[in-house]
């Protein structure tokens, strides 16, 4: 590490040169081969999977996006002559655009199976028609969408509104997030200002981690061709990128001012920040990308590219902070001190132990009972995860101000909140017989608790569709019940002695399969997290107990982070307020998702705080100094880190999207309890009770272990240094 930051300092114009050039045909690729998002995801052997390969062989128009057009007159009805004339018009127009498949009016003559009065509300003043794309929403481009978004809107006038939702709609109504990083960047810029109280210095970590991220988004595009990857990736990756991206540029710039200020030139400074703190920023992001990656092995695709594209973005920023940071900090020189600082350094002024020591002092003196008060926190955080529940939220939660919530409020008001999580029940019908159980299967359906309404939708080859409207919000635990109740009991009987086989489908059912898939696969991911993370902390610190510790905490963490998630949610405590729609279940991608990221970030700070107490007990072996002196020399920077990791995430907490705002609300609430609770209370009190057995290994584990160095072992070498007397 020494070698790559000393060449990097020495030839600084060229590596930022050589950065400015990357990015810039990073972009020029980006742009050329464009982004081909896809949201579609299958679970292997789930049901909602083989009803939507069915459809896609069967019935393509089907197996397309499906969206809707309502509107509803204020007064009269919707069969009104001027109403009936002017939106007939304007849906025979969308039937001739690019890319729709049919378009399915209420004013058009009766089929066999459907009256044009379905799709007319009771009060006759709603109405819908089915607007029937020939892709899959993030197929579609986006200028095909917005023609139909345009003709649709064009219709409304007084008394007549007219609101569009559904899933190509929605894509194209999703908010930018460039003003989301903006202002997590703007917060960012004003807490790194008061902590190095420099300009320069602010900006370092801000140009090394806007790089790194930059970098990160411009290859998620060409990624997109070879594999599977949302829509939202980018937003989730740059919220990540951004928080971890300044952090690790915030660690080796403090420690680089650290060395200004104890007397190292600029190269020497520079060159061992990069050989301490860059070394533990390989180590932490690492960490980050490894239990990331650990999605893979469960075979989804909706989270495998929400990985992928996470791990390119970290990896980019710990590119960045590694090579880009030194050449910036060989360019800035002693500017990165602040004038104050640079004054009482050439005046030899000792800078005086603040707070964070007294507070350190107050942990040692009494680490039972602050140790108990912190877990105690902790566990009433804890208590609203004993309810949480996984689903998928609707576009009744998007912004108040989009036609996506307008429609799914005027269609939920016309015809039932079931109305916009339809269930698909794709039905294999190869004999007679068959077709007869379908039949029945079909008269029993409507007398199902929870069902609203049954509708034959598409008929070919074998295959047939069935509508069944639940008398609930798709995300409702009753819906979730009520496909249970479907597959479990009304088409298992249908079936029975026959040939017939009926698939539940629709993304509704999609999301319930994908939420008893989390939960089925939690508790083995977890283990597996936790143990990775076991063995690591083991390499590293040369102790059983400092992992061991790190785990509890880890896992405490996680459960007061899913907590207060489930009450704000969940519960509605907090979803209101931040325009994010009523009570509703926690995405069913998260919890899996978030306890990779929690796990891979709460690993940086442990990496970064129980370094510093190893690096003292190298040098003193006293057990309380060594605990003392590392909380001391990393509580700034961690405390520093955080708030900015803070303020990033809850900037996109606020972005109106609630998957984003759940992952960004998540991952403040985390990054709070770890750095606040976890390393300023709990770690340092565990380990001043333990004392010298924190850094106990069985010899014979000890001599088989392979060593993973994050300190270089000419930093033991250094002079020891009192923790009151911490720069």
């Amino acid at each position: 590490m020494s070698a790559i930051a000393r060449w990097c300092f020495h030839h600084r114009f060229l590596v930022i040169a050589t950065w400015v050039i990357v990015l810039v045909a990073m972009a020029v690729l980006a742009r050329g081969v464009k982004s081909n998002y896809d949201n579609s995801f299958a679970l292997p052997g789930a049901d909602s999977t083989t009803a939507q390969q069915l459809l896609a062989k069967a019935v393509p128009a089907q197996a397309g996006d499906s969206d809707t057009i309502g509107w509803q007159v204020s007064q009269g009805t919707v069969r009104d002559p001027a109403v009936t004339a002017k939106l007939s018009a304007v849906l025979k127009q969308i039937g001739a655009m690019p890319e729709v498949a049919a378009v399915t009016s209420p004013y058009g003559p009766p089929s066999a199976t459907q009256g044009r009065a379905a799709q007319i509300s009771r009060d006759g003043r709603t109405a819908y028609a089915t607007v029937n794309f020939t892709k899959p929403d993030k197929l579609l481009a986006m200028a095909d969408i917005n023609r139909v978004i345009n003709a649709a809107e064009a219709a409304r006038a007084p008394g007549l509104d007219v609101q569009l939702g559904g899933q190509a709609i929605g894509d194209v109504n999703q908010p930018s997030i460039g003003v989301t990083s903006a202002i997590g960047v703007l917060a960012a810029a004003v807490v790194l200002f008061i902590a190095f109280g420099s300009l320069l210095a602010m900006l370092l970590p801000l140009a090394a981690a806007l790089a790194g991220v930059v970098g990160g988004m411009m290859l998620i595009a060409p990624l997109t061709h070879t594999m599977s990857i949302v829509n939202f990736a980018p937003e989730l990756a740059t919220l990540i990128g951004l928080g971890v991206g300044i952090d690790y540029a915030l660690f080796i710039v403090t420690r680089h001012r650290r060395g200004l200020q104890s007397g190292l030139t600029p190269q020497e400074a520079a060159v061992a920040a990069i050989n301490t703190s860059g070394r533990a920023v390989l180590f932490a992001g690492g960490t980050v990308c490894i239990a990331l990656l650990g999605l893979l092995v469960l075979g989804v695709d909706l989270l495998n590219g929400l990985a992928v594209a996470s791990v390119l973005t970290v990896v980019c920023t710990v590119a960045a902070a590694v090579t880009l940071l030194p050449a910036l900090l060989g360019l800035f020189g002693m500017r990165v001190l602040s004038r104050r600082q640079r004054r009482s350094l050439a005046a030899g002024t000792p800078v005086p132990a603040g707070l964070l020591a007294r507070w350190a002092a107050v942990v040692q003196r009494r680490p039972g009972i602050l140790g108990a008060a912190a877990v105690a926190v902790m566990l009433v955080l804890a208590i609203p995860a004993l309810s949480l529940r996984v689903g998928s939220s609707d576009q009744g939660n998007d912004p108040a101000s989009s036609t996506t919530r307008h429609a799914y409020d005027l269609l939920a008001e016309g015809f039932g909140p079931g109305f916009n999580g339809p269930l698909l029940l794709v039905a294999q019908t190869g004999t007679s017989a068959a077709a007869a159980a379908l039949r029945t299967l079909e008269a029993e359906l409507p007398r199902v608790p929870d069902v609203a309404s049954v509708t034959q939708v598409a008929a070919r080859a074998g295959t047939e569709v069935i509508r069944v409207i639940p008398r609930t919000s798709p995300e409702d635990k009753a819906t979730s019940d009520l496909i249970a109740e479907l597959r479990g009991d009304t088409i298992p009987a249908a079936e029975h002695g026959t040939t017939l086989r009926v698939y539940v489908g629709g993304k509704t059912a999609t999301f319930a399969d994908l939420g008893a898939f989390t939960v089925a696969k939690m508790p083995w991911f977890l283990l597996a997290v936790i143990g990775f993370s076991f063995l690591l902390l083991v390499l590293a610190f040369r102790s059983l107990l400092i992992p061991a510790t790190a785990a509890v905490m880890n896992l405490i963490a996680s459960a007061g982070t899913f907590g207060v998630l489930t009450a704000f949610f969940q519960w509605g405590w907090g979803s209101d307020p931040l325009g994010l729609g009523k009570s509703g279940p926690i995405e069913s991608f998260l919890p899996l998702m978030m306890l990779a990221i929690l796990f891979g970030l709460s690993m940086d700070y442990q990496v970064f705080l129980v370094s510093s107490m190893s690096e003292e007990w190298a040098r003193s072996r006293d057990s309380r100094r060594a605990v003392r002196t590392g909380q001391v020399e990393t509580g700034r920077v961690i405390t520093a880190a955080a708030t900015i990791m803070i303020c990033v995430f809850m900037a996109f907490a606020l972005m109106g999207q609630r998957g984003i705002a759940e992952f960004g609300l998540g991952l403040a609430v985390a990054v709070a309890l770890d750095a606040f609770i976890v390393r300023t209370v709990l770690v340092p009190a565990a380990m001043h009770r333990f004392g010298d057995a924190n850094w106990w290994l069985p010899r014979r584990l000890d001599r088989r272990l392979p060593h993973l160095a994050i300190e270089p072992p000419e930093a033991a070498l250094e002079p020891a240094r009192e923790p009151a007397g911490v720069r």
